[in-house]
């Protein structure tokens, strides 16, 4: 299966089920992507207005992993997809479980926003969360974009990029924690700007889980626990 997408079925109630659930799955990208979003308005501006949509959101989303996980069983008991057919299949329902995974650590950095009067006391913090925040959201709309595309080659690239905020997150730790041991009076909040942080690179973690269902489904390849520098060869999209 590649960029061409579902077009080498016998069966064309198959191929249009697999499109359904395919384009289903990429709304449900779309809504965790808009849920993200709302997170870091809450955290970084205490936009509350986004803070109340988290819950509802989040719901919404819930409602379509069941959904998408169900419709999966339906195909693999009914149909017994084999090749290609069962890996889209595989594949939708780990991506399913990442994105609810995903939408899970975003209602938790909504939960982690400061008061407006506390949050005055930690820009520098703050900032440091925007950086690492806008990183994440980038990595997430490219394994969205690889997924909707079928594109193994940009899998590999946004997989390859998760060091960037792996750095990000390491520097963002160490000065919250320098400011714990400067501020032990501020110890509670600096937690919950620690816990924001941490759920960014969880998120970022599931991105390259999404990058990784996207070979599996396309080349064929599992490539978990693949470096970043073998990624491309094991992915079958560079030359050894």
């Amino acid at each position: 299966m590649g960029k061409n997408g579902f077009s080498d079925h016998t069966s064309r109630q198959l191929n249009e089920t697999l499109e359904g659930i395919h384009e289903r799955v990429m709304a449900m990208g779309g809504l965790v992507e808009q849920q993200l979003g709302d997170a870091l308005a809450a955290l970084i501006s205490g936009d509350m207005d986004a803070a109340e949509r988290l819950q509802a959101t989040g719901e919404t989303i819930n409602a379509m992993d069941v959904e998408l996980d169900n419709r999966c069983v339906t195909i693999l008991a009914r149909r017994q997809p084999a090749a290609s057919d069962l890996r889209l299949v595989i594949a939708v329902i780990k991506a399913v479980a990442d994105l609810e995974r995903i939408g899970d650590e975003a209602e938790r950095i909504g939960r982690m926003a400061l008061r407006a009067d506390q949050a005055s006391a930690y820009k520098d913090l703050l900032a440091g969360l925007h950086e690492l925040g806008s990183g994440v959201r980038a990595s997430l709309r490219d394994a969205l974009d690889s997924l909707a595309r079928l594109d193994a080659e940009q899998a590999v690239a946004m997989v390859r990029r998760d060091v960037i905020t792996d750095r990000r997150y390491a520097k963002l730790l160490s000065r919250i924690m320098e400011r714990m041991r400067e501020e032990p009076e501020a110890v509670r909040e600096l937690m919950k700007l620690m816990w924001a942080a941490r759920s960014l690179e969880r998120i970022g973690d599931r991105c390259c889980n999404l990058c990784e269902h996207v070979i599996y489904l396309v080349k064929g390849k599992t490539v978990r626990h693949t470096s970043p520098e073998q990624l491309g060869i094991r992915a079958g999209v560079e030359q050894g």
